[in-house]
């Protein structure tokens, strides 16, 4: 669909009303775009959508929206934008699922990229032959929907974000952290290939051996160094269950110090994590919706208010036929720790049920009680 004059004025009127000072490309600029032969298609008339994010703090309104078929339509957008020269007014920005914070998936007068039309079961390709499986996802992919396609393969990543209705290449242009990776590292780091657009319209496949700089620039590069339109992540058996564990502390010094020596163990729990708990009435209480107390009587004479206390999260993977092992493990491992007794909780989930608990206390808020 070509932009109007009508269309062009307009936009001046909304950011002039909206206190945004940018440059505004002109129409030939905007129909030049509404020229281009795509798989997908521009959208001109309604972009207030791409002017949000998940921080509320910044509304940058683009001019046009691409909505692309295919990693094509990218490179070719990205082509023409770098071939109007350095004086073009057009930015162009990537936006996964908006969860940015400061308006780094807005595009103030300029493109965004609407990666979540590059997704889908089809697009998914899960190889688990031999000893190093992976899985080939679109940059505009979600987690949840990677770990979803891997799971019938029984097969995951190996580390995770906290919330998983993110995309792919939106956490790998940042980091992706959660509490496996003391022992995977983050997402990034469990990264074996990227296919990426770069600022002059290029699709280049690069790895640790091949355009080796592009690769490692790009990955947690917050999309300086060009568009991540695939990545080829590495997977290891996915379990079938977690046993989910929260214990407090009333002592900083040996929360931490209990943290460090569980990361540097080599027999350990999967998942360490840790927060704080400033003056919650009822902690306990509430978990009690979601886990069991190991002492119930003990459990319900501890008094949360006014008090700053530090929790630690912590899961162990099983599968049934391993319960056995994983009970005495725990148990050996537990008897380190310097946590309040009486705040022992656990409970057993599936490993699905876990990774996308966030979610689910986001849906449900007393499904599962959160941090």
């Amino acid at each position: 669909m070509k932009p109007s004059l009508e269309h062009c004025f307009k936009l001046l009127l909304l950011l002039a009303l909206g206190g945004v000072t940018m440059h505004v490309p002109d129409a030939d600029v905007l129909s030049s775009l509404g020229a281009l032969r795509l798989d997908g298609h521009f959208s001109f008339h309604d972009t207030s959508a791409m002017a949000r994010d998940f921080g509320n703090r910044c509304s940058l309104l683009p001019a046009a929206v691409l909505h692309p078929g295919s990693v094509s339509d990218i490179a070719t957008t990205l082509r023409h934008v770098f071939s109007l020269g350095e004086r073009s007014p057009l930015t162009v920005a990537a936006r996964g699922h908006g969860h940015s914070l400061m308006g780094q998936s807005q595009a103030a007068g300029g493109i965004v990229v609407r990666m979540e039309s590059l997704r889908g079961s089809d697009r998914l390709q899960v190889v688990h032959g031999g000893m190093s499986p992976f899985v080939d996802a679109p940059g505009g992919e979600l987690w949840i929907n990677v770990l979803h396609e891997t799971l019938k393969h029984g097969l995951a990543p190996k580390s995770w974000t906290d919330y998983l209705h993110l995309t792919v290449g939106g956490t790998l242009s940042n980091a992706g952290v959660s509490g496996q990776a003391f022992r995977h590292g983050p997402q990034v780091s469990n990264v074996n290939q990227l296919e990426i657009v770069t600022g002059r319209g290029d699709v280049v496949t690069c790895s640790p051996e091949e355009n080796s700089d592009l690769f490692y620039a790009a990955l947690g590069g917050l999309g300086q160094f060009g568009i991540i339109t695939r990545a080829r992540i590495a997977l290891e058996p996915a379990p079938k269950m977690v046993r989910w564990i929260r214990v407090l502390y009333s002592d900083f010094a040996s929360f931490t110090e209990d943290q460090e020596m569980l990361i540097m163990a080599e027999n350990t729990f999967d998942y360490i994590e840790g927060f704080v708990i400033i003056n919650r009435t009822g902690i306990l209480s509430n978990w009690r919706t979601s886990f069991k107390p190991q002492d119930p009587v003990q459990a319900s004479r501890f008094q949360s208010d006014g008090r700053v206390l530090y929790c630690l999260e912590l899961t162990k993977n099983f599968n049934s036929d391993e319960a056995d092992i994983m009970e005495q493990e725990l148990t050996a491992l537990l008897s380190r720790l310097r946590y309040i007794r009486s705040t022992l909780f656990h409970t057993d989930v599936t490993y699905l049920e876990f990774l996308d608990r966030v979610h689910t206390s986001e849906v449900h808020p007393k499904a599962i009680v959160s941090k």
